[in-house]
């Protein structure tokens, strides 16, 4: 199962070569949503692994991002103790474009507002 988020890149850490096959990137993003006329901050890190370690390179830090991503969960035993931790393993990373800027391509405008559609006057012929 894959999810999305946005929110503003805050850390971009260096490339780490965990072992001889395994290298990973950590990066942070922070999100802010507003309910009831407060304010709630979260700071979600994120992880790259493999060949994707470099989907960040393209983005800096403050810019606005969308986050594509699988949760992944282990279970982890040493001395007899058992632990699990989970992961957020990113698989794209897109910069989003400023809210002021169109988001259609070309010249093309936007869809027309519903605000600016002639008043139903019911003749229509449909049944609904």
């Amino acid at each position: 199962m894959s999810f999305e988020i946005s929110g503003r890149l805050i850390e971009k850490y260096n490339t780490i070569q965990v072992s001889e096959r395994f290298k990973k990137r950590e990066f942070v993003i922070e999100k802010t949503e507003s309910n009831g006329g407060m304010e709630f901050t979260d700071h979600i890190k994120f992880q790259l692994t493999q060949d994707r370690c470099n989907l960040v390179e393209s983005v800096e830090v403050n810019d606005d991002i969308k986050v594509s991503f699988n949760i992944r969960g282990n279970k982890w035993e040493k001395d007899g103790k058992v632990s699990y931790f989970t992961n957020l393993d990113a698989w794209r990373v897109e910069k989003v474009q400023d809210l002021g800027a169109s988001n259609y391509p070309g010249d093309m405008p936007p869809p027309p507002s519903m605000d600016n559609m002639p008043p139903d006057d019911g003749a229509d012929d449909l049944p609904f």
